[in-house]
């Protein structure tokens, strides 16, 4: 009997039947439904689409309620745990950070050639004096809040090299250099005793990294001027040097600060011929601040992680020409004690 060929039977309906590179869950090529009513394209896009809105809003959600060390600043706010950080307190910096220098913000980037200090309000907080009754060569108190720009008394701020808050203190002859570490009451108002040792005008700067409600970390440093009554005779600015004694201890730096340009500042301390047992203050071997003669304009600066040889490294930018003072915080032995140098900057 002669072989049938098996003939396939026409699509019903005039279907044409799916290309074999088409997978069964493609929608027809024609565009038409499935048996089921629902386009499985259109399926598909939607719950696609649905699920990225989800994903972002899962972030979002996860991102709110585990703040972490902010992405700029590295700083990590009061109360939680910064890793790296030692018994003493936190340090705001991860693990490892070189030698930075605290600038403005402009336009929410830090720059750090640009000087600090020289406004009570910056960033959307204000220096706020609560009282300042000051007598010069007489102990007396320093109170003062933090404002938001909604005028609130701010109550959260980061730990920043081992403190919520910094305070400098000197005269606007660059003398008379105090850094204090002021106490916080529940109402956000801030207290430190401060004596100021002669009448005239003295500077206050507070160095510190606010946390808004929403767990965003601002740093800013404001100024704002104390009077202690009474004959002000400013006295001149000391002539450049690179070596200075402090109670006994050789201090010394080398290196040339430039405008605009990051430029290493290293320091020794030594007694006689030996290098000093130079110990951690503050989570690092030194600080360095540098105040511009006239404006007053401040740089807080802060050094490699550790000592290269028996040199502590500063990475200096100058924000502008001019004399500078500078001040420079080290311990021996559990002493604080600052070594004072003038630099001019062409």
């Amino acid at each position: 009997m002669p072989e049938q060929l098996s003939v396939p039977h026409p699509p019903v309906g005039g279907e044409r039947p799916a290309p074999a590179d088409r997978h069964p869950d493609d929608p027809p090529g024609d565009g038409s439904p499935q048996p089921d009513g629902v386009d499985r394209g259109t399926l598909r896009l939607a719950l696609t689409v649905g699920g990225l809105v989800l994903a972002v809003l899962l972030g979002f959600g996860l991102g709110r309620a585990s703040p972490g060390p902010d992405a700029r600043t590295g700083a990590t706010p009061a109360g939680a745990t910064a890793a790296g950080s030692t018994s003493g307190g936190e340090h705001s910096h991860a693990p490892g950070t070189g030698a930075h220098q605290h600038g403005s913000a402009v336009a929410g980037q830090p720059d750090p050639a640009a000087a600090d200090g020289l406004s009570v309000s910056a960033s959307g907080y204000t220096l706020a004096p609560v009282s300042a009754d000051l007598t010069a060569g007489r102990a007396g108190e320093f109170r003062f809040q933090i404002r938001d720009e909604r005028r609130r008394p701010v109550t959260r701020f980061a730990i920043v090299h081992d403190k919520p808050l910094h305070l400098i203190v000197v005269r606007r002859d660059l003398t008379g250099y105090q850094h204090l570490h002021p106490a916080m009451a529940p109402d956000g108002t801030w207290s430190v005793p401060l004596t100021l040792a002669e009448p005239g005008v003295w500077r206050a700067y507070a160095d510190f990294t606010a946390v808004a409600d929403d767990g965003r970390q601002t740093p800013a440093t404001l100024g704002v001027d104390l009077a202690a009554p009474g004959d002000y005779r400013p006295r001149p600015l000391p002539a450049p040097t690179t070596t200075t004694t402090v109670d006994g201890f050789t201090v010394g730096y080398r290196g040339v600060p430039e405008v605009g340009t990051a430029v290493p500042l290293a320091f020794t301390v030594r007694t006689g011929d030996t290098p000093a047992a130079l110990e951690r203050y503050l989570g690092a071997y030194g600080h360095l601040v540098a105040l511009r003669e006239g404006d007053l304009g401040y740089l807080h600066v802060h050094p490699e992680p550790a000592p290269a040889g028996d040199a502590v490294t500063f990475w200096l930018t100058a924000s502008g020409p001019g004399r500078y003072r500078l001040y420079f915080d080290f311990q021996v032995a559990g002493v604080v004690r600052t070594a004072e140098f003038t630099v001019t900057v062409s």
